[in-house]
């Protein structure tokens, strides 16, 4: 490095933003994370003693210490440390690090820690170039992503790693950072007279959305554009809102956020808690998610979750549905939140889920025939019988009479079985004299019959 290159990275490090000021280089200095940091646990045992020897991928949202993480590991071991990005990085430059840990091992015998950072950014091809090198121990590797890596990394570089998530951070290890921000006089601004309100700095904590970065950014922007009176910049609440005026939504339509919140939305709904129901609804939309794959899930749940418990219910959803084309948004949000609304507080039914009984009967015995006095007989009637038998139940009282209709060998198997809420309580009561009186009146002409069929 010439004295030109020295220059610059010292110009770089006095000019980078806050967040990247005041990145932690010690596991004390790390706030949060206590589940897979805290006194005597594994991980940080393995990096206290630098016995990181198995690959590891560190998986959790924006903001909560990955790479921090990685840093404090590069500090602390005595091994080589490498550093590649997967969004800049490929093959090639993965080779020239193979080649120079190779040497470095025949060499002088030290060890290679490889963090890779967005290791999901890679493709398959790209990851299974890593295998034969993790499972020599050529390096360690430190995988960060902020994706499932059950799903975005390859099995095979899962199984020879150990996962850790990372979670967001609550909002007293937010305050912490903020406060040691402004105390801090090589990094921070402890040489600048700051004075901070306490409500100031709550809201930045709990807007960031348990993002570090995200509230550490916004403080600068507060302390950097607010102008000193009596050379003291004060920093108000009105300050702190005006620096980070919403809060983050952690929301990506092919992440976990996109699956884990719809399933909360659903399971809500499910649960009859409409109030938990519109708020992960609202996140969702408020995030960008399309409101018809919201709108579709709740008509798949009028039928799953509720079905003839309300009969109503998917013609409630199916009209906001054909109402939401009909107005978009943002008034489009009424008709989904009204959907929303019904189907949470309407009583719960998963009968219609009837049907998968009968594909496992089918599954297991076949298609059986149909009996001859239910088959068509506008054709064959004449030539084969076909419909002599049947008994037609509008001529009869009550429009209705006992007679069979599932296959032989089926005869008295119950499918579906209806629940005692709400309008299905009457289709149950309903259900139950005609399958009694059904049953005899098979009993008897089986009798009579002589064929004892069932």
């Amino acid at each position: 490095m010439d004295l030109f290159d020295y220059q610059m990275d010292e110009q770089l490090i006095s000019e980078a933003p806050l967040a990247a000021r005041m990145r932690p280089q010690t596991l004390d200095d790390i706030a949060g994370q206590n589940h897979i940091l805290g006194p005597g646990s594994l991980l940080r045992r393995a990096i206290q003693a630098d016995r990181l020897f198995s690959s590891i991928i560190l998986y959790g949202p924006p903001g909560t210490g990955k790479t921090t993480l990685a840093r404090v590991i590069a500090n602390t071991t005595q091994a080589h440390f490498e550093n590649l990005s997967a969004v800049l990085a490929g093959v090639a430059d993965l080779r020239k690090v193979i080649d120079a840990a190779t040497e470095r091992r025949r060499l002088y015998r030290k060890r290679t820690i490889l963090f890779i950072d967005e290791v999901h950014r890679w493709n398959k091809a790209q990851q299974d170039a890593l295998l034969p090198h993790v499972e020599s121990g050529l390096f360690t590797l430190i995988g960060a992503t902020t994706q499932n890596p059950y799903f975005d990394v390859i099995k095979a570089l899962v199984s020879r790693s150990r996962i850790f998530e990372l979670k967001p951070l609550r909002e007293e290890d937010i305050l912490i950072l903020l406060k040691k921000a402004l105390t801090d006089t090589v990094n921070g601004f402890g040489k600048r007279a700051i004075r901070a309100d306490e409500e100031a700095l709550l809201h930045l904590a709990r807007v960031a959305g348990g993002d570090a970065r995200n509230a550490l950014n916004a403080l600068e922007l507060a302390v950097e554009t607010t102008p000193s009176e009596d050379a003291v910049t004060h920093i108000t609440l009105e300050v702190a809102q005006e620096s980070i005026q919403k809060r983050a939504v952690m929301y990506d339509k092919t992440d976990d956020q996109h699956y884990d919140t719809i399933s909360a939305f659903i399971k809500s709904v499910r649960g009859s808690d409409p109030d938990a129901a519109l708020y992960w609804m609202t996140k969702m939309l408020q995030a960008g998610e399309d409101p018809r794959f919201v709108l579709r899930r709740l008509i798949i749940l009028a039928s799953e979750d509720i079905g003839m418990a309300d009969p109503n219910a998917i013609l409630v959803v199916n009209a906001a549905a054909q109402n939401f084309e009909y107005i978009g948004m943002p008034e489009g949000w009424y008709p989904i939140a009204q959907a929303v609304i019904y189907l949470a507080t309407a009583p719960k039914s998963n009968s219609v889920g009837a049907f998968w009984a009968v594909q496992e009967e089918i599954a297991q015995n076949g298609a059986r025939a149909v009996p001859i006095h239910l088959m068509d007989d506008n054709r064959d009637a004449k030539g084969f019988g076909h419909g002599e038998g049947y008994l037609y139940p509008h001529s009869f009282d009550g429009h209705w009479v006992g007679q069979q209709y599932l296959p032989d060998g089926l005869v008295g198997k119950q499918f579906y079985h209806p629940s005692h809420e709400g309008f299905e309580a009457q289709v149950a009561e309903r259900l139950k004299a005609w399958r009694d009186k059904q049953s005899k009146a098979l009993s008897k002409a089986s009798a009579e019959s002589g064929t004892g069929k069932e």
